[in-house]
């Protein structure tokens, strides 16, 4: 039996999903309904969860036994893993109907901001009530938020939706308490219509944090829709070997005009990676490592390494060289492994705890060398120096993964189906 008898949309995504014993199975992405062509409340077909994997998989209403306010119960059977794909007549509540332009009953225009459903005695649910605000103007103070009935609503026929331009305030919202990475996903499932109104409303900071994380072909597509300001705004905000894969699949003449729009201390360092081809190791590092001079104390490195910008591969080791520290660096003198940094008296200097026996990467080194590497030292990130002794910057073992794996790893994920 459902523990509730009404659940809003925007606070079951997110939820964890479990089975009739307890085990994780993953966690509710969206809700999938079959519009009507009244206005009659629509039926809930069922949920969109996503597992561990990334991938999205669809579970029928009639499998979900209990709904909880932190957690959702599915019956006792097998999970179908194939991979979720929207019909033409289906519609997903959360990436779709949220930012809706709609009319109330009495003709005013309203925003959609979320959606309830309920179970009806046959076990179905229906998608009963609407939560609007209305649209007062642009510059006016935002009005309440009022739950009508799904039939005082207009404007939520397919054609109707997929005619509309939408915001997308309340999406992003949802997204707010999302990684990346599995934001990513439900852009990459969502129609692209939709997709590029999440992309306006997003900063550029957390929009290049996104596309970082997006198949190859869906980068190329956003970085396309934006203007050309904007795109050089969001490049700049991405990791600069990120940014230079991206660049690297883009036509010459458009990767040379983004290049010229990027400030040119962000473009600097991107032009250099560009140099390397994408499976040497020059090609897979990033420019932006911890680096500090040889009389930096260890508290000014674990200071440095607590940087919750940083992955926790490039926060695993901090590198030492004469100055100047930004790469490509004075002399290379050698690194610190973070867990030396934990033993040793914060008062420390980092130059008396160095690491100068563990051998560099030459920029030139091949994937198949810098996969070796990581596997003989048990490393997760590596120091790439030139023939002068200068580091460049550090490969870590995210990158080299993302180049083994298949290309279409992101769009699959790992599970068959």
């Amino acid at each position: 039996m459902v523990a509730v008898n009404r659940v809003f949309a925007a606070q079951l995504a997110g939820l964890p999903v479990f089975g009739p014993d307890g085990e994780a199975i993953g966690k509710v992405r969206d809700l999938v309904v079959g519009l009507r062509v009244d206005r009659q409340p629509p039926r809930v077909l069922g949920l969109v969860l996503e597992l561990a994997t990334r991938r999205r998989i669809f579970v029928p209403m009639l499998r979900v036994t209990s709904i909880e306010p932190n957690a959702v119960t599915l019956a006792t059977g097998s999970v179908n893993l194939r991979q979720f794909h929207q019909r033409a007549n289906e519609v997903l509540v959360v990436g779709e109907l949220l930012d809706a332009r709609v009319r109330t009953a009495s003709g005013a225009a309203a925003v959609l901001v979320d959606a309830a459903m309920e179970p009806s005695r046959t076990r179905d649910w229906r998608m009963t009530r609407v939560a609007v605000r209305e649209r007062t103007g642009r510059l006016a103070r935002r009005g309440p938020v009022q739950v009508l009935h799904w039939e005082e609503i207009g404007g939520l026929s397919v054609t109707e939706l997929a005619g509309q331009p939408q915001g997308a305030q309340h999406l992003v919202a949802v997204f707010e308490t999302m990684r990346a990475a599995d934001v990513a996903n439900a852009l990459h499932g969502l129609p692209l219509k939709r997709r590029y109104e999440v992309a306006e409303a997003l900063d550029d900071e957390r929009l290049a944090d996104i596309i970082e994380e997006l198949p190859e072909e869906d980068q190329k597509d956003l970085l396309a829709h934006l203007d050309e300001e904007r795109a050089a705004d969001v490049l700049e905000a991405m990791n600069p070997d990120d940014a230079a894969d991206l660049l690297a699949e883009l036509p010459e003449i458009d990767k040379d005009r983004l290049l010229g729009l990027m400030e040119p201390a962000e473009s600097a360092p991107v032009r250099r990676l560009l140099e390397y081809s994408f499976d040497t190791a020059g090609g897979l590092m990033t420019p932006e490592p911890v680096v500090l001079a040889p009389d930096a104390t260890v508290a000014e490195a674990l200071a440095h390494v607590r940087n919750p910008d940083l992955t926790p591969a490039l926060a695993s080791m901090v590198f030492v060289c004469r100055p100047p520290t930004a790469t490509p660096t004075g002399r290379y003198l050698g690194c610190v492994h973070i867990q030396r940094l934990l033993r040793e008296p914060p008062s420390d200097l980092v130059a008396g705890v160095l690491d100068t026996d563990l051998t560099t990467l030459s920029p030139a080194a091949s994937l198949g060398e810098v996969t070796r590497y990581f596997a003989a030292y048990n490393l997760v990130c590596a120091p790439v120096v030139d023939e002068s002794d200068h580091l460049l910057g550090a490969v870590s073992v995210d990158d080299v993964l993302d180049h083994l794996l298949p290309d279409n790893w992101r769009e699959t994920g790992l599970t068959h189906a």
